[in-house]
């Protein structure tokens, strides 16, 4: 599959602050949200986008699935990227542009242009939530900082309902008010653990499973975009 041919692509770089306005980011995001025909699944898991691409070999990912796929089988669900990129369902995400972008927005310190990017990625969430309304039985968002903000104004502006993890007393006790990104990263135990919990309850299930610390070198790895947000 291929979104945007070659010869059609903009010459304009995709590794400035400027990525959010990439004409080729906002026709691929337009593409997304109405020609690609999502699957049908019980659950829809909303993550974050990652540095390293494609992001279903990123250390964040690989984390993030060990839980995903610890307690669903692929059938059951689908998995949708989003951040800087806009809109992902995962398994596009080897194709262009999604796979060449190089800028993290949580790096941005325009003021503009985190207003803006909250502004453009509410409006299609909701636009994406209203499209597969029909489609997933339930939905999971798993985010926090400026990509959280986007998610709860898409649940409102579309009604949809997802939701949205971690829980806001486990982030509180994460607080770190001294340090760049205050929250914390989505990899800590925690956080995964809430992210397990809210698929348990999806799922109907008791919430039983425990989520243990990652080990080896993913763990400490700064490869998520929001992180610096």
């Amino acid at each position: 599959m291929t979104i945007i041919p070659e010869d059609e692509r903009s010459s304009l770089p995709l590794d400035t602050d400027e990525v959010i306005y990439h004409p080729d980011m906002i026709r691929a995001n337009e593409w997304v949200l109405t020609e690609y025909e999502p699957p049908e699944r019980k659950l829809c898991i909303f993550v974050p986008c990652a540095k390293k691409k494609p992001y279903h070999e990123s250390p964040s990912h690989k984390i993030f699935d060990k839980v995903i796929f610890g307690m669903l089988e692929p059938e059951q669900v689908h998995v949708v990227v989003f951040g800087t990129c806009g809109i992902t369902p995962r398994e596009l995400d080897t194709e262009y542009p999604f796979m060449d972008y190089q800028f993290m927005l949580g790096k941005c310190n325009v003021a503009k242009v985190k207003r803006d990017f909250i502004k453009m990625e509410s409006q299609r969430l909701s636009e994406y939530l209203m499209k597969t309304q029909d489609t997933y039985e339930h939905r999971v968002a798993y985010c926090i900082g400026d990509f959280r903000k986007a998610m709860e104004m898409a649940v409102e502006m579309s009604g949809v309902d997802v939701t949205i993890v971690p829980w806001e007393e486990t982030i509180s006790s994460h607080m770190q008010p001294g340090k760049k990104f205050i929250y914390g990263s989505l990899n800590q135990a925690s956080y995964l653990q809430d992210l397990s919990d809210a698929i348990a309850l999806a799922l109907g299930e008791d919430v039983q499973k425990t989520v243990t610390d990652e080990s080896g070198p993913e763990k400490h790895t700064n490869d998520n975009d929001w992180y610096l947000f």
